[in-house]
């Protein structure tokens, strides 16, 4: 007797953070909680190191709400292009959703799921936080 096979995804799955060109290694220090308005979502990207052999610095978001703050890679899950590349470009609703600027897919500010478009099933890709005392964020070391 065999199993039935899954369906396979709609569209690609996207790559953890960790796998990208340039990810930044755990303890990373990635912004200051302080530095970032409340709400916002803000657009980073890391310096590349003189010894990068791909020329794409890692870019990612960072989104305060209050005392808290949530990261995600700044790759559309289903389109696989940034969100935005310039900080007036990213389509953001404070507290709800992010939009990719490209075709629409829209996404929760919280978990990265997705609300609606084509990005059915998929969501972005989180980069881990750990906000010490005095509000640094650094890469904290993955959940899985």
């Amino acid at each position: 007797m065999s199993l039935p096979v899954p369906p396979e995804p709609d569209g690609p799955t996207p790559p953890p953070w960790h796998s990208l060109p340039n990810a930044p290694t755990v303890g990373t220090l990635l912004g200051q909680r302080d530095a970032l308005a409340d709400p916002s979502a803000t657009l980073h990207a890391l310096p590349l190191a003189p010894e990068a052999a791909n020329p794409t610095p890692f870019r990612y978001l960072l989104l305060r709400d209050g005392d808290k703050v949530h990261a995600f890679v700044n790759r559309c899950a289903h389109f696989g292009v940034p969100l935005a590349a310039k900080q007036e470009q990213l389509i953001y609703q404070p507290r709800q959703s992010l939009t990719c600027n490209v075709h629409y897919a829209k996404y929760d500010w919280t978990d990265g799921r997705c609300l609606s478009g084509e990005c059915d099933t998929e969501s972005l890709s989180p980069l881990p936080l750990v906000m010490a005392a005095n509000g640094e964020l650094r890469v904290a070391p993955s959940a899985a």
